[in-house]
Formats: C-alpha cells, structure tokens, sequence
C-alpha cells in the first residue's frame, strides 16, 4: 500500500473516471480500457470505444455518446468532444490542473511520488572493477546505470542492498604477490604529500603488473614460484593471504578516487568481491552435483541445458568445476545467488551487466532455478548494457588502440566544460567555476549514459555532451539555473498557485508534464529504464524554454496573480528537474 507522497496525476483520475463511465454504460462490455493517451487535438484522447463497438456489435459514435453521458461533473474536465468514428477528445479544466500541482508542490520531500513500504529486496549488482588493474571506460556503463537504478529503487521504496562483485580472486595473483615478496617496496599509494592518493596506487600497481608480467613470460623459474602461489594463495597460507590483501587495498584506494570522481558512494561493506563465495564454492558445487543439476563430462561437473549449442550443433555447458579442481565463474556466481536469496532476503536480483555476458547470466539463472535458489518469490535479471563507441561507431580506442582509462576520460570532460562554464559565467568566482565545471562535466558523461536506452550502443562524443543545445544534462543544468535566477530576481513576489487563472498554452503544457513526474518515476522503476527518466527531464526543460520565451514573470506589465502562477510554475519545475536529475546521479548548479 502506497504511503505518504502519493497524489493522483490528472491522467490516472481521468482514466478511472472514464473506466467506470465504461461499465456504467456498457454493462456489458465488462472490465473495459478507455486507452487513454496524450493527444495534439486536445489534452488527450480515448481510443477505447471503438474496439468495445466492435465487440458489441454497436455504432461506436452512440455509444461514446452513452459513455460521455455518465462522467461525472466534478470540474476535472473542462470540454469533451465525440470525434471521428467515436473517439473523446478531452481537454482538463484549468483550475483541475493547477490544484493538482498545489498538490505536488505541498509535498516538499517527493513532488507526489509515492513511497511504497510493502516493496521489497533488491540486491543490485553492478560497479565491478577488477583488483590491480586500471578501470577504462568499459567500465562507466555498469557504474552509472546501477547507481541511478539504486537511487530511483529506494526512492520509491524498495529495500536496496548495493553489490560491488570485484574481480578479486584468480591466478593472477600468485604472479603479483611472488613479485612482491621478491621486490618488498614496489607497492606505495602515497602521494607527494605523503597521503593516500588514488593515482599513486593506480601507478604503482601498474608498474608492479608490468614487470611482474614481463618475468613471469621471461623467466621459467619464476612463473613456477608463481604457480605455486596461487596454490598456497587458494589453500589459505597466512602470508600470501596477507599480501594478496595489500593489493585489494591498494586497488581500493584507487577504486574510491574513480568514484569520487563520478560523484558516487561507495561503501566499503558493499565491496564483496569473487573472494567473498570463497568458502561457499565447495558446497554450491556439492548440492548441484547430488541432486543432478550438474554432471560429470570429461572430467568436469557441468550444467547442460537443451537450447545452448555450439557452432558445431554439440551442447556447451555451464561449468561449475574444472577438470582440474579449480572453480570458474559460474560457480562463484551461483554461491552469490545463494547469498543473496538466503541471507540477504533478496526478491528481485538486478545485475547490471555487459550485455555480451547475456549467455553466461541465463545459463546461472536457469542452474538456481534447477537448484531451487531461485524461486516464484524471486526475480533474477540482467540490467544489460551495450558498448561505448568511439564517434567512428566502432568500440572506443585511444588513437594508440588501446582502450581509454576512464579517470582520463573524466578529466577531459571536466576541462571541455570549464571552457562551456567560463563562457557563459558571469558572477561566478574562480572557484565556483572549477566546481560547475567538475559538476557540468561529469554530469555530462553520466547523461549520455542514461539517456540512452541500457540494451543499446552509444557514442561518445565530448563535443555534443557539452553543448548547452540538444539532448544533453547542460540543457537541463541551464533551465533550472534560468528558473532559480527568476526565483532570486523576483524579490517580494510570491511563488502561489492561482487555480482561478486561464492558463496560456505555454503554461499549460508545462503543467501537464509536470504532472506526469510521479507516473515516470514508478515506470522506470518497474522496468528499469532510467533513459525515460533523462527524456523526461529534456522535455520538460524543453517546455520551460517555451514557457519562459512566452510567459514572463517578472515583467511590469503582468498582473500579480498571472506572476504569481508563473513563478509557482517555474518553482515547481526546478524543483522538479533538481528531484529528477538527483535521482539519475546528477547535480543541477543554482547558477551557470
């Protein structure tokens, strides 16, 4: 049941109003959708009664007729026309609107989203960078999507429990930490000024996988210690296990920069990588293997499943155990399941995943299900995302080939937006400047992520993410900047609705999409689809450059409660677009 927030758009009142006007005048018709959408010829329109006539064998215009006949008249409708082969053109009465947004408005904290406390458990998995290795920009898509999913999740009520699955655990290590214990010394994360600092980890962990990687393929003595690490590394020696933690250390120091950079929270009891299922691998493969899940084939235990064959026509399985003894990723991913679902008490599991993983998900999903972890009280699904294209549409490289580091990434969009910011900075000081740029510029990236629908690929393109014209976050920064500038310039005028008022058409399609905030919200919630989100922010600042360029506030000419209206409705907008943004994981500058 819905808590506090909760106030009902013009669109779903209407909706209810025309369905019981339905039964009532259709008794036969039973349960009947007026589908009601949004129209050009009015505000909107009800295409429901044709496919009733149809059902019913009746003239469609007769029984809009019949149906018009039974809405109430409570002052929510302002006209309604029978048009066409029996379509209802209805346009809302002006004071209807305006006491709904009151509404929305005297709900400071939500704007009228409802707060759902009966939601359940998400456990989110996204942000995975990999320990002792540099996050590029393959990295981004996961970070920002699952940060805007797990805002948008709590928001509306969902209980959410946030999951960094680094990449913490593998061969790789019994190369770094033999290294290590040969050259004590090569791993600092000081800085200059002797702090912590997440560059000077990424640089010395860079340099100390370089080298180690260049003995381990010069030197067969050495790639034989190291072997024989990892082996003591998996069966617990004290020491490595000491050592191997420096590097997850060292990695998280540089981790917690990247993050801070792109203005996100991380929390280190978040943080539980491939190691944490360490102790669960034996078990999970153990309850899969006796109750015949998985199978022995060539040594191996596998999954199989009918619909996943190779190229060749043969099944590919699932592997949970090498032939070897070693465990892959499947088996640390389904002891996470375990985890999740019964320790954590997770109804939904979100992962939001490189779509290129989308096999490999789907073959885990199914194994729990067999195994019986997942059930009918719990969802597993994959968030997917596609790739970062360079402006050439193929998979973005440095002119080298090599694949972009992402804190390179961010500082050059900082810099691209310091030059938008200085240009259009007026009474901003040196400071101020560098801290819009940093929050221009990072919002930027964030956008061009989450405006684009997850499933799809993107191009990444500085220039166009910058500009303060087209579908960027710099539009929607500068029209809630515009509105708190109206807001400071208007002195003594108070911000108040005026139901009594005749909206001008510019105010009304302002209104009307406000409106609509609540109903967006809860439906990329629902589906996970944060781009609906970033399309509505870019209309409505769309429709406040309209209303701003048609409806002054502030001029001598306009009487006061007309300004009145117009500031309650450029407040609201702000408010709104600030809320909005918040949730994507973007800041909205007072003034730019």
């Amino acid at each position: 049941m819905p808590e506090h927030g909760s106030v009902n758009s013009l669109a779903s009142t209407l909706q209810q109003q025309l369905a019981d006007a339905l039964t009532a005048a259709l008794p036969d018709a039973g349960t009947a959708d007026p589908l009601l959408r949004r129209s050009d010829r009015a505000d909107f329109q009800a295409n429901g009664i044709l496919a009733l006539a149809k059902k019913l064998k009746g003239n469609p215009r007769e029984l809009a007729s019949k149906v018009t006949a039974e809405i109430p008249s409570d002052g929510l409708i302002k006209e309604i026309e029978v048009s066409g082969p029996g379509f209802l053109n209805i346009t809302l009465s002006d004071r209807a609107i305006i006491e709904t947004l009151a509404a929305r408005a005297a709900d400071a904290d939500r704007l009228g989203v409802p707060h759902n406390s009966a939601a359940g458990t998400t456990v989110i998995d996204y942000a995975q960078p990999n320990v002792a290795k540099e996050m590029h920009v393959g990295h981004l898509r996961s970070a920002v999507i699952g940060d805007a999913m797990a805002q948008i999740l709590e928001f509306t009520g969902e209980s959410v429990v946030r999951r960094h699955h680094i990449g913490d655990w593998g061969t790789q290590f019994g190369m770094l930490i033999q290294y290590l214990i040969e050259h004590p010394g090569e791993l600092s994360h000081r800085g200059t000024d002797g702090e912590a600092d997440g560059e000077a980890a990424m640089s010395s962990l860079n340099r100390l996988y370089k080298a180690s990687r260049a003995l381990f393929d010069a030197d067969e003595a050495f790639k034989a210690r190291s072997r024989d690490r990892v082996v003591a590394l998996q069966a617990g020696d004290e020491e490595t296990l000491a050592l191997w933690q420096r590097f997850v250390d060292e990695s998280k120091i540089y981790f917690y920069s990247v993050f801070n950079k792109l203005d996100m929270e991380i929390s280190d009891p978040d943080i539980v990588g491939e190691s944490g299922y360490n102790d669960m691998l034996e078990e999970t493969t153990r309850l899969l293997e006796e109750s015949g899940v998985a199978v022995r084939s060539e040594g191996a235990l596998c999954v199989f499943f009918d619909d996943v064959k190779g190229p060749d026509g043969n099944p590919v399985p699932l592997i949970v155990k090498k032939s070897n003894g070693g465990y892959g990723y499947a088996a640390t991913d389904l002891s996470a399941i375990r985890d999740r679902v019964q320790n954590l008490k997770a109804t939904t599991l979100l992962y939001v995943v490189d779509a290129r993983q989308a096999l490999h998900f789907k073959m885990v999903f199914e194994t729990a299900r067999r195994a019986g972890w997942l059930n009918d009280d719990v969802t597993a699904v994959q968030l997917a995302f596609g790739t970062v294209l360079g402006k050439d549409g193929k998979p973005f490289k440095t002119r080298e080939g090599e694949t972009v580091k992402l804190e390179d990434l961010l500082d050059e969009a900082i810099e691209r937006a310091s030059t938008v910011v200085r240009e259009k900075a007026r009474d901003l000081t040196e400071d101020e400047i560098t801290e819009r740029a940093t929050q221009v510029g990072i919002g930027a990236v964030k956008y061009a992520d989450l405006s684009t629908s997850a499933a799809r690929d993107y191009k990444f393109d500085l220039d166009q993410m910058v500009s303060l014209t087209g579908d960027t976050s710099v539009y929607i920064q500068y029209a809630h900047a515009r509105s708190r500038s109206i807001k400071r310039k208007a002195g003594e005028l108070r911000s108040q609705p005026h139901p009594e008022l005749e909206l001008a058409p510019a105010e009304r399609a302002l209104s009307l999409h406000l409106d609509q905030f609540a109903e967006v919200v809860a439906e990329v919630a629902a589906a996970y689809e944060p781009h609906k989100l970033a399309s509505y922010l870019y209309q409505l600042s769309s429709l406040f450059t309209t209303f701003y360029d048609q409806c002054p506030v502030l001029k001598a000419e306009v009487p006061g409660d007309v300004a009145e209206n117009r500031l309650f409705l450029s407040d609201l907008t702000a408010r709104t677009l600030h809320q909005g943004m918040k949730l994507l994981g973007i800041r909205t500058p007072e003034r730019l």
